[in-house]
């Protein structure tokens, strides 16, 4: 995992507040963040290998 962290727990529950316009979850469980972050390393790191692949050193949205 990344020190520091992309993910912000607070961000996260006002994005699933926005996101959950019936109201119908009520808190984000610690877990969430953790496995968020995992996600995006996970795509940040196939996305390195397309752009390696591609013979780019710029990271770019098509490589995600």
């Amino acid at each position: 995992m990344v020190a520091g962290g992309l993910i912000v727990k607070s961000n996260i529950r006002k994005v699933v507040k926005e996101i959950d316009k019936e109201n119908a979850v009520s808190s984000v469980a610690e877990e969430v963040g953790m496995a968020l972050e995992k996600k995006v390393e996970e795509i940040l790191s196939n996305g390195i290998k397309r752009a390696k692949a591609n013979q780019r050193k710029t990271l770019q949205a098509r490589d995600l």
